[in-house]
């Protein structure tokens, strides 16, 4: 139990309630929000509270990322579940889901329940675990979705991996109908750009690297999205990168297919062009697109046609990331840098906050079924603070992750947390 606290004078930006105005955050000794909206004073302050004056500041329900990869277990000395913990909470983020791709990779009960009490036991923020569609990721047989589910598991993937063979996917869908299960997968073809190291275009031949057509794309999520149309199966398209993936799932929702989209704030900040002179902290899956890609994505983000935003958070060590770019890994670190690069699209007049917000919270919430992303009475008062304007840069010696694979290494952005609250209680002071 904690003391009571009253977060005074901020502006309240909930999309799960349409609420966008100067208000006062309520939550009780329980960790529960009591009240929460420019009303919220009415019903008076709680004995003993803590009282914070937010003046200037925005409050929103505590961000929510859908795809983080960490290391452990296997792989702790990229990331750990606390570290990660540690960098989500100076991120804003209150609530992640934990990609299956470790050694041993999260394909049972066991393991789910290792992520579970290392979460219980280490992390600042609440961690849930996504298990492995099939067995060992190795996109051949279906592992046990309802004990894993009954588990603690919120979603199936295959994390880094495609699922080549379309029966299995079939009846993985099925299979995940009757426990109303979501599939979650990332678009990616087998062969076409196998070999690719960035997106096939006059960029790619200036550098004489391999390139991966946005059709490696589009093609495995067009059958993707056929399969759960058939189906009738909750499909999430992982992370979209080009304008045609949005198009073939608003066509595919046009179907009645129960399709939803996320895309990694590194594809909305970024382009091609800043891969540079070989930058390996640039190289991704999927690849940076064009900047007419990148605008496009940016636009179907504000209309609402793509869903949530997630960091994609991706820890490598120098070992994989410090060769020729051909060599390298792919993947980037991002739970520290997803809100602060998000704002830049609201500063540029591209994507309204409410949107940002919902696309970071609300909405991915409500896609996994998590208790996170609103500040409606009797909610888990996981909450963030944001001073919109204030200037920060991102150097090496403060980013938190174990890694410091970041794409924004010595950016400049404006708009920072200041205050992460889960359950009531403070995680992290700026």
């Amino acid at each position: 139990m904690n003391a009571p606290l009253v977060l005074k004078n901020a502006r309240i930006v909930d999309p799960s309630r349409g609420i966008d105005a100067v208000g006062t955050i309520i939550v009780g000794a329980d960790g529960r929000i009591l009240a929460a909206g420019p009303d919220a004073l009415n019903q008076g302050t709680p004995d003993g509270a803590t009282v914070r004056n937010c003046a200037r500041l925005v409050a929103t329900p505590g961000l929510v990322d859908a795809r983080v990869f960490a290391g452990e277990p296997g792989g702790e000395h990229r990331e750990t579940i606390a570290s990660a913990s540690r960098a989500a909470a100076a991120g804003g983020i209150t609530s992640f889901i934990i990609m299956p791709d470790t050694d041993p990779v999260i394909d049972d009960i066991a393991l789910v329940e290792y992520v579970k009490k290392q979460a219980r036991d280490h992390a600042v923020v609440s961690v849930y675990p996504a298990a492995a569609l099939t067995k060992g990721l190795n996109g051949v047989e279906m592992t046990e979705f309802g004990m894993l589910q009954e588990a603690g598991a919120v979603a199936f993937t295959n994390g880094r991996h495609g699922l080549y063979d379309s029966q299995v996917l079939r009846r993985a869908m099925t299979y995940a109908r009757e426990f109303d299960a979501v599939i979650a997968l990332e678009p990616r073809d087998k062969y076409l750009g196998a070999n690719g190291d960035m997106n096939e275009g006059l960029f790619a031949s200036w550098l004489g690297l391999s390139g991966i057509p946005r059709e490696a794309e589009i093609i495995p999520l067009e059958r993707d999205l056929r399969i759960a149309t058939l189906t009738r199966a909750k499909y999430h398209a992982a992370k979209i990168s080009v304008p045609q993936s949005a198009e073939a799932i608003l066509a595919a929702r046009s179907r009645g297919a129960n399709v939803t989209s996320a895309i990694s704030i590194n594809h909305l900040s970024l382009n091609e062009m800043d891969i540079g002179e070989y930058r390996t902290f640039f190289k991704l899956s999927p690849p940076l697109r064009s900047e007419d890609d990148r605008m496009a994505m940016v636009e179907a983000l504000s209309r609402g046609e793509i869903d949530i935003i997630v960091s994609s958070h991706d820890p490598q060590d120098v070992d994989t990331k410090r060769l020729p770019f051909a060599d390298a890994a792919e993947g980037a670190i991002g739970l520290e840098t997803m809100l602060a690069a998000a704002l830049r699209l609201h500063h540029a007049g591209h994507v309204s906050l409410s949107r940002l917000i919902d696309a970071m919270s609300t909405r991915p919430a409500q896609i996994f079924g998590l208790d996170a992303g609103t500040l409606a009475p009797g909610a888990r008062a996981d909450i963030t603070l944001i001073d919109l304007d204030e200037p920060w840069l991102v150097s090496k010696d403060m980013i938190v992750s174990r890694s410091k694979n970041t794409p924004f290494e010595d950016a400049r952005f404006s708009g920072r947390v200041m205050a992460t609250y889960v359950g009531g209680r403070l995680v992290h002071s700026a």
